[in-house]
């Protein structure tokens, strides 16, 4: 199959629309889904990477991405079929560090299917998910292929029935992302890309729209609830000066959807602090396949680990954003920074 086919509180309340239910203590213990073994056999030709002693790095080739590519998109659509069938039912919500920060019934059911589906297909690969991390799981990324997965991305839209939900799968492999989906789950869109073929919309290349000026340009970013007053200047300070030199700011509520506006050159900047890897990992390969420029948000080298990122559709416009913003740091997901190459590295 050729590549472009294939990338083709403890107290309950109700909202006022009575279209969900806050909980204030976790609905499923998903603490054991890593650790859980299988014994089912893997029902596909898993291309298994073959194991090099620890020096050397796993060999991938374009087969085994095309392989993992097609479950990725096989696994994001069947979690689209749960997405959406839960989109417009009451929700029951339960808080995790916020009020803003919310996790439903469908994000731990969603990533516990998802897992099992890897499971089944590759025995071997490893994997990292947000709602196991939020149950205590440490996130650890080896050179070991390694799942990274956000079951619902835009956990506030779904609560909300705001239909930008995407399911973002990518897979890590010498700590490299080697192959990525974002699944818009309600609007049946699906952003693909492996390293080295491209970045495809619904089967379609795309490519960033290679603006290099900031007037011509649109931002995507997040204003975030409930910040301090210092961060909220910030916020106030980043967006201000983009609106005095940009031509507008737009925001989808999702990071991996956000990411894909600049992947098919519908915006030129998008930049966010205090993600995590599941948020950045399928975007960050879909944009550079796409032609664009991922960074972190100072400008230097993009650290999946680093909780930060700017993209762009050029490397000009990105050293322009970054040198006007003022950062919000936060705790790197991991110790060790994970800086991933460019396919033209």
């Amino acid at each position: 199959m050729a590549a472009c086919e294939l990338l083709s509180s403890s107290s309950s309340q109700y909202s006022a629309m009575g279209k969900f239910r806050i909980q204030g203590s976790p609905v499923i213990n998903l603490s054991e889904i890593v650790s859980s073994s299988s014994n089912v056999n893997n029902n596909i030709d898993d291309t298994t990477v073959n194991k090099q002693p620890p020096e050397s790095p796993i060999q991938v080739t374009e087969e085994q991405k095309l392989v993992w590519l097609g479950a990725a998109k096989e696994a994001a659509r069947l979690a689209g079929k749960e997405v959406r069938s839960a989109f417009y039912r009451e929700k029951t919500v339960t808080m995790k560090s916020s009020p803003a920060d919310l996790v439903t019934e469908t994000d731990q059911n969603v990533e516990k299917m998802v897992f099992s589906f890897f499971r089944r297909k590759f025995p071997t690969h490893r994997f990292i998910g947000e709602e196991t991390t939020a149950a205590g799981v440490p996130i650890e990324l080896t050179d070991e292929p390694t799942w990274i997965i956000d079951p619902i991305d835009g956990t506030n839209n779904f609560v909300h029935s705001f239909p930008f939900v995407a399911v973002a799968i990518a897979l890590s492999v010498n700590k490299e992302i080697e192959v990525a989906v974002t699944y818009n789950a309600i609007l049946d869109v699906m952003y693909a890309a492996g390293r080295g073929m491209g970045a495809y919309r619904d089967g379609k290349r795309i490519s960033v729209s290679g603006a290099t000026d900031i007037k011509e340009s649109l931002v995507v970013t997040t204003a975030k609830s409930l910040l301090t007053p210092t961060k909220m200047e910030d916020t106030f300070h980043n967006l201000r000066s983009l609106l005095e030199r940009g031509r507008g700011i737009r925001n989808l509520g999702t990071a991996a959807l956000n990411m894909c506006q600049i992947a098919e050159g519908a915006a030129e900047v998008y930049f966010e602090f205090g993600i995590h890897c599941w948020d950045m990992a399928s975007g960050a390969l879909i944009i550079r396949e796409a032609g664009g420029v991922v960074l972190d948000t100072a400008g230097g080298p993009f650290n999946l680990m680093g909780r930060c990122m700017l993209a762009a559709s050029s490397m000009d416009l990105a050293q322009t954003v970054a040198s006007g913003l003022r950062h919000d740091h936060k705790k790197p997901d991991t110790v060790e920074p994970v800086y991933l190459r460019s396919t033209k590295d």
